[in-house]
């Protein structure tokens, strides 16, 4: 399989000259492509070029996010039979690649997998922004296989719209929904700086993980149940929004507040789209109960 190993930059040429040098090392077989969205940092270009005239670059003229950037990008690489979108910000290991190909062979119907996220700083640990895969409960709640909330364990393409966060639990869900199957391969490990792009404490990110998870409900889940998640996310990101208040964060409740209006601005694209929703939840991919409430009781979750 002709494989692209596509990274998505903008302005991260420090990530690009700490990683690049190794991904291009450890991925025997495939071709490097760079694009880059729109940075404005001016000597990126040139960099590559110089020292590194084997990548491909596909260079954007302006910052489209990360949604949008890599469906442009990835416009130019439909020659391919696989593109991994891949982080300036991780460090893959030696052998990474084979496994995951291989699993395409394997299985026709598989749409997408990941590799196991390893935190580049304390690499005995899952890297919390993915471990194992982004997922969501009934409620519209998102959580990832090895982090729940703020509590890590240790042991068609994507909508540009939402520009950054949730996509690929968006892209997952409508692959599932159409009988294609999502994985994480163990045996393809990386390392995963986190926070490359908007760091935790990021009031845009807030605002972007709310947003961006009501609109992924309710393109995917049935219409009847959507409209319970709203509202029920209505008041959970309400008491989310007061929680910020009290600690003294008011930019992350100013967040919440755009993000829900930003949300009802789009609804109807998203909801009432013909075609677009679904009758049924899916098989698969979906924890059936509430992540929230199970995390305040400390119980463990079962997903199919």
């Amino acid at each position: 399989m002709r494989t692209a190993v596509a990274l998505l930059n903008f302005n991260g040429l420090h990530w690009l000259k700490k990683f690049l040098p190794t991904v291009e090392a450890h991925s025997p077989g495939a071709d490097i492509v760079v694009i880059d969205n729109g940075s404005t940092e001016p000597d990126t270009l040139n960099w590559l070029a110089s020292e590194h005239p084997k990548v491909h670059v596909i260079a954007l003229p302006q910052n489209l996010g990360y949604a949008g950037g890599y469906m442009q990008g990835l416009k130019q690489l439909s020659h391919y039979d696989l593109a991994v979108l891949m982080n300036t910000d991780i460090e893959p290991q030696m052998g990474w690649l084979e496994p995951l190909t291989d699993r395409f062979i394997q299985n026709p119907k598989l749409g997408a997998i990941q590799p196991k996220l390893r935190n580049y700083s304390k690499q005995s640990e899952f890297e919390y922004a993915g471990a194992m895969g982004g997922l969501m409960d009934r409620w519209g709640i998102p959580f990832a296989y090895g982090r729940i909330l703020g509590q890590c364990e240790e042991v068609g393409g994507l909508d540009s719209e939402f520009f950054a966060h949730m996509e690929e639990i968006d892209l997952c869900w409508r692959m599932h929904r159409h009988g294609w199957g999502v994985e994480a391969c163990s045996s393809s490990l990386v390392y995963h700086v986190g926070g490359g792009t908007l760091t935790v404490g990021s009031p845009r990110k807030t605002f972007l993980n709310v947003r961006n998870s009501l609109l992924t409900v309710v393109r995917n889940a049935p219409s009847a149940s959507a409209m319970r998640i709203v509202a029920f996310r209505l008041l959970v990101d309400g008491l989310a929004g007061i929680r910020y208040l009290i600690q003294g964060q008011p930019k992350h409740t100013l967040a919440i507040v755009q993000a829900h209006f930003d949300f009802y601005r789009r609804f109807s694209l998203y909801a009432l789209n013909p075609g677009k929703n679904p009758k049924s939840w899916p098989r698969v991919g979906v924890y059936s109960g509430s992540i929230l409430w199970n995390q305040l009781r400390r119980r463990p979750s079962t997903i199919e």
